[in-house]
């Protein structure tokens, strides 16, 4: 299949006329990269499965241009939802709903709900509106590895694969959105992002965080959201969280340097840190920054032909459960407390 690489300016109506058409379309949002098709349509979301190597029971989520949209998807809006959407919409939040008939179960991965969002990123809001009709995506990439965090990670594993990709750029927040289940008597955070457990707790105080947010969901339970249930985020190299005080967690870095000399060693460090023998690449200053660079990080792990990458881990307040999220899955719960 030919891609079409689309400058994301000039050719936003010719992408909507993919989606129409049945097409998949790579596009920017300010979380990550999405991989979209008509949200309406079982037969472009079996090729969403297909060009990622997804699993089908791993549900899509459904991108509306505004918050008006979000009514012909999905029913049964409680009072607290619409607290929710009204604060934090458009923005890096996913809702869950009861979804209306319209939406195919094969965009739910079977079930009677459906992930709804609304983006800030005006090409992503322009995109779904040349569309016509909502956009199912996940994360445009190969299922299982780093999530794209600009559009050169998208042709990297996605060319030949699918239609279109929307050249755009960086995303500024760098992982998926926050997911919050409001079709419980208590909203639950099934998955950690750019809108914190803090934030979200001023407009809901009953607010809670789910289980499986540091854990995978077993094998014979149906995920709820994406990234609960099966490998994510992983790069070829393998990875260890080290998970402590800043200084034992460089002290002991620097042992399991020590430890693997017959390997290519990377770290993942948080501002300041020296670490001989390895490839070095920084996190950034905090958890946001850390947030943002964690998937390009990962990435670039793999063009070193990085054999074992150790993550330095300090604070998981706020924006730091995202990373934790992303990096224990990155890990596959790989950690090393010290």
């Amino acid at each position: 299949m030919e891609t079409l690489i689309l400058n994301d300016n000039t050719d936003i109506v010719t992408a909507g006329k993919i989606i129409q058409n049945g097409g998949l379309v790579a596009f920017p949002t300010e979380t990550v990269y999405g991989l979209g098709a008509s949200a309406y349509s079982d037969e472009a979301a079996k090729k969403i499965y297909e060009a990622k190597g997804r699993p089908s029971d791993n549900p899509l989520i459904v991108h509306v241009w505004n918050t008006e949209q979000i009514k012909d998807v999905a029913e049964d809006i409680s009072d607290t939802a619409k607290l929710v959407i009204d604060k934090f919409m458009p923005g890096p939040i996913t809702v869950i709903l009861k979804k209306k008939a319209c939406i195919p179960s094969g965009v739910t991965g079977g079930l009677d709900t459906v992930g709804v969002r609304c983006p800030i990123n005006e090409v992503a809001r322009e995109f779904i509106k040349s569309a016509g009709v909502p956009v199912a995506a996940p994360s445009a990439n190969i299922s299982g590895k780093p999530s794209p965090t600009n559009s050169q990670h998208v042709i990297d594993d996605m060319m030949g694969r699918i239609d279109a990709i929307i050249d755009s750029g960086e995303c500024s927040v760098g992982v998926e959105s926050t997911i919050v289940d409001m079709t419980a008597d208590t909203p639950v955070i099934l998955r950690p992002g750019g809108i914190t457990y803090t934030m979200l707790k001023e407009v809901v105080p009953d607010i809670e965080i789910d289980k499986n947010i540091l854990n995978t969901v077993s094998k014979d339970e149906v995920p709820k959201c994406p990234g609960t249930k099966y490998k994510h985020y992983s790069p070829d190299a393998d990875v260890f969280v080290v998970e402590g005080e800043k200084c034992a967690v460089q002290a002991k870095i620097k042992e399991l340097i020590l430890n693997n000399k017959d390997k290519c060693v990377g770290v993942l460090f948080i501002y300041d840190a020296v670490y001989d023998d390895a490839i070095m690449l920084s996190a950034g200053k905090n958890n946001r920054e850390y947030a943002h660079n964690l998937f390009k990080a990962l990435r670039e792990f793999d063009k070193l032909k990085v054999d074992v990458v150790f993550a330095e881990f300090c604070d998981d307040r706020d924006y730091g459960l995202a990373v934790k999220n992303r990096l224990y899955k990155a890990a596959g719960h790989k950690v090393i407390h010290v």
